[in-house]
C-alpha cells in the first residue's frame, strides 16, 4: 500500500501541477478581475484541501495520546530501565536538541519560505490562547496551559502539549501499578492499531489533497511555487546532510575511529529505510548489524526500539524546519521566545508515535495549530513529503545505531566485531553487561 500510496501522490503532485498551470496560463492574472476569479477558483479547488486537514486534525489527539501511554507502559518498571536507560535519554535528549536547534539555525540561514508570500487564510488570525503568538512568549500564560484542568477539553480543542503532560503521567502510573493495569495497557495497544489503521484510511485521500494544494497554488500564484519547493527539499537535504557530519562527529569523539566501520555495518538498513521511506522497516537488520558491529544484544534490543520513540533526529530536524518554512512562506514574523517555545514543543510531541505513517506531518499539523499557524501551509509540505520522508529515514536509522553503540561504549561492553557470516544469538540469557 505504501508504494502505491506514493505512486498516486506522484501523480496527484503532477497531474494539480498541470491542471493549475494550464488555469493560470487561461487568465491574464495582471489585471484585477482575472485575479479575483483566479482566487475564487483556487478557493473553490481547496476544499479538498480543508477536508483532508480536517481529517489530520481529527487523529491528532487520540493518536498521541494512545501512542505516548503504550510508549512509556512498555518500558516496564521505572526502577528497572536503571543506568542504560538514563544513558540513554540523556544521549536522545541530546540529540534531540541538536537535530531542533540545527533545523532551527539552517532555515533562517536558508530560508526556503522567503518569497512566497502566500495569503493568510483567515482561520490562521485566530487570537492566541495560550500566550505563544508572534508578539512574544509569556512564561506564565503558558506554564498555566501545560497543566490540563480536564483532559477531555484539551482533547476537544486539540491542545497538544497537555495532552501529552496527561499521557505522561498516565503511563507513569500505569507502570507503577503493574500487574493489575495489564488489561488498560491491552486496550490501549487495541486503541493505538485503531488509530494507525484510521491513520492510513485517511493517508488514502492525500493524492487528492496533492492535486488539490498544487493546483489551487498554481491558480493563484503561477510556476513560481514549483521553484520554492525545490529549493525547500535541496535546504531540507543539505540539513540532513550537516546533521549526519554532526553525528558521526558526535560518535567518533565516544567510539573512536571504528565509527568508520559503525557505517560500513549500518549502511545496508539505512538503504532499506531510505528506499522504503521507512526507518522502523530496517529494524531487524540494524539489531543484526549492531550485534555484528559488538554491540551486546540486549544493549541494542532495550535500546533502538526505545531510539524508535525517542531518537527520531532526522525527523526532528525535519519538523523544525517544515514549520519554519510555513511561517516564512505566508510571512509570519514569529519572536525568538516563540520559535524556543516551538523547538521545545516538537522535542516533547514528536515521542512516542514511532511507526505512525506520515508522523512528522502529525506532529507538524499539531504544532501548526498550537502556534496559529495556516494549517494550509501543511499541503506544501505534504507535496514533496515522500521524497524527504526517504532521507530523514535513513538519517533516524544512523542515529539510532550510534545512539546503541555510544551507550554501549560507556557500560564498557561494547565488544569486537564479528565475521560477515556471524548469525546473531538470541537475546535471551545475555545480561545488560553482555554476559550469560
Amino acid at each position: 500500500m505504501a508504494k502505491r500510496l506514493t505512486t498516486y501522490i506522484l501523480i496527484g503532485l503532477v497531474l494539480g501541477i498541470v491542471v493549475g498551470w494550464a488555469i493560470n496560463a487561461r487568465f491574464d492574472a495582471g489585471t484585477p478581475a482575472s485575479a479575483d476569479l483566479l482566487k475564487h477558483i483556487a478557493s473553490y479547488i481547496s476544499i479538498i484541501t480543508t477536508i483532508f486537514l480536517q481529517l489530520i486534525k481529527m487523529i491528532i489527539a487520540p493518536l498521541v495520546f494512545s501512542t505516548l501511554v503504550v510508549g512509556i507502559a512498555h518500558m516496564g518498571d521505572t526502577g528497572a530501565l536503571g543506568r542504560v536507560g538514563l544513558k540513554s535519554l540523556l544521549w536522545f535528549i541530546g540529540a534531540s536538541l541538536m537535530s531542533l536547534t540545527l533545523g532551527l539555525a539552517l532555515v533562517h540561514l536558508l530560508q526556503p519560505g522567503v518569497g512566497l508570500n502566500l495569503p493568510m487564510p483567515p482561520a490562521a488570525a485566530a487570537a492566541d490562547t495560550i500566550g505563544l503568538d508572534k508578539a512574544g512568549f509569556d512564561p506564565t500564560k503558558f506554564v498555566k496551559h501545560i497543566f490540563p484542568a480536564s483532559i477531555i477539553d484539551v482533547m476537544a480543542t486539540n491542545e497538544i502539549l497537555p495532552i501529552v503532560i496527561f499521557s505522561c503521567f498516565f503511563g507513569v502510573a500505569i507502570t507503577a501499578v503493574g500487574d493489575k493495569a495489564k488489561p488498560i495497557v491491552r486496550a490501549m495497544e487495541g486503541v493505538v492499531a485503531v488509530m494507525l489503521q484510521i491513520t492510513d484510511y485517511v493517508m488514502r485521500f492525500a493524492p487528492f489533497a496533492v492535486f488539490a494544494a498544487m493546483a489551487a497554488a498554481l491558480v493563484e500564484h503561477g510556476p513560481r511555487v514549483i521553484g520554492k519547493l525545490a529549493y525547500f527539499m535541496g535546504s531540507v537535504y543539505v540539513g540532513l546532510g550537516t546533521l549526519w557530519l554532526l553525528l558521526i562527529g558526535l560518535a567518533f569523539l565516544v567510539i573512536g575511529r571504528r565509527v568508520v566501520r559503525l557505517l560500513r555495518f549500518v549502511r545496508d538498513p539505512a538503504l532499506l529505510a531510505f528506499s522504503t521511506a521507512s526507518s522502523e522497516a530496517a529494524l531487524p537488520r540494524t539489531l543484526e548489524a549492531l550485534e555484528r558491529f559488538g554491540v551486546p544484544p540486549r544493549i541494542a534490543s532495550f535500546v533502538l526500539p526505545l531510539g524508535y520513540s525517542f531518537n527520531l533526529d532526522g525527523s526532528m530536524m525535519y519538523m523544525t524546519f517544515a514549520s519554519l518554512f510555513i511561517a516564512q512562506a505566508y510571512n509570519i514574523p514569529m519572536s525568538i521566545g516563540a520559535q524556543v517555545g516551538m523547538l521545545l514543543m516538537l522535542m516533547v510531541t514528536s515521542k512516542g508515535i514511532a511507526g505512525v505513517p506520515r508522523a512528522s506531518l502529525v506532529v507538524i499539523a499539531a504544532n501548526l495549530d498550537m502556534f496559529h499557524l495556516p494549517g494550509a501551509g501543511l499541503l506544501l509540505v505534504l507535496a514533496v513529503d515522500n521524497f524527504l520522508d526517504m532521507g530523514r529515514s535513513a538519517t533516524n536509522v544512523l542515529g539510532n545505531a550510534i545512539a546503541a553503540s555510544v551507550v554501549a561504549k560507556w557500560e564498557g561492553v561494547l565488544g569486537p566485531e564479528q565475521a560477515p557470516d556471524f548469525t546473531p544469538l538470541p537475546a535471551p540469557g545475555h545480561g545488560l553487561d553482555g554476559k550469560d
